[in-house]
């Protein structure tokens, strides 16, 4: 069982949703917001004046639920002559360097022994599994992430023994950000998704470090 767990982003869709799921489990649960806490995943003072702030030092659990898909009201791209370098720019700030910075200042609070760290990443990451091109900024910097998470998970396991790192794919959940993409029949709720990812966690072993796993317990390819 988890006892202590941080979720960043726990204002949001899953993130809410992860927290109520966890809470119901008897864990004591510590969230990060924006909207609640200030909190800007992009900004190195921010998340290390917000960590600084915890009433626990050591969680069993960091989740990291932040994530965009649309950012400043631009769609995925869906070709290469609307690719705008500025929106790349922001992708990777917010869906890749904030989930290495979150790492950065997280990991000095993992619990000692058994310890997760996941942060939410998406199928459309990966690289084996591009069939249809297109939302090339929203990939890449996902798949980034996958990268920065398997290199801290290797340095974590010599400094933090026992702990696992891993990115999840938490399915099509049904969100304001998936709203305009998804077809009803291919959604979760909230509230069966982080069902799902939670007992992903709690069956996590330490060879599952530095992995891409989806709501299932599957391994995605990179």
């Amino acid at each position: 069982m988890i006892q202590r767990a941080l979720v960043i982003g726990g204002s949001g869709g899953i993130g809410a949703a992860l927290v109520h799921v966890l809470k119901q489990g008897g864990t004591d649960v510590t969230s990060l917001s924006r909207r609640d806490d200030g909190l800007d995943v992009t900004d190195d003072a921010s998340i290390r004046q917000a960590f600084a702030r915890l009433p626990e030092k050591h969680f069993d659990l960091v989740l990291n639920a932040t994530g965009g898909l649309v950012l400043n009201d631009v769609p995925p791209e869906k070709t290469l002559g609307a690719i705008d370098p500025e929106n790349m720019a922001a992708h990777f700030s917010l869906n890749a360097t904030a989930v290495a910075l979150l790492i950065k200042h997280g990991a000095a609070h993992l619990a000692p022994g058994r310890s997760v760290f996941a942060s939410l990443s998406a199928r459309l990451a990966s690289i084996g599994d591009n069939r249809l091109g297109g939302w090339i900024s929203y990939r890449a910097a996902k798949a980034a992430q996958n990268q920065i998470i398997h290199t801290a998970a290797i340095e974590l396991a010599r400094t933090h023994p026992g702990s696992i790192l891993v990115a999840l794919h938490p399915g099509t959940v049904e969100t304001p950000l998936t709203a305009p993409f998804r077809a009803a029949s291919q959604t979760d709720t909230p509230t069966t998704a982080a069902t799902r990812l939670l007992s992903v966690i709690n069956g996590l072993e330490i060879s599952d470090s530095g992995g891409f796993i989806d709501q299932h317990g599957q391994t995605v390819r990179w």
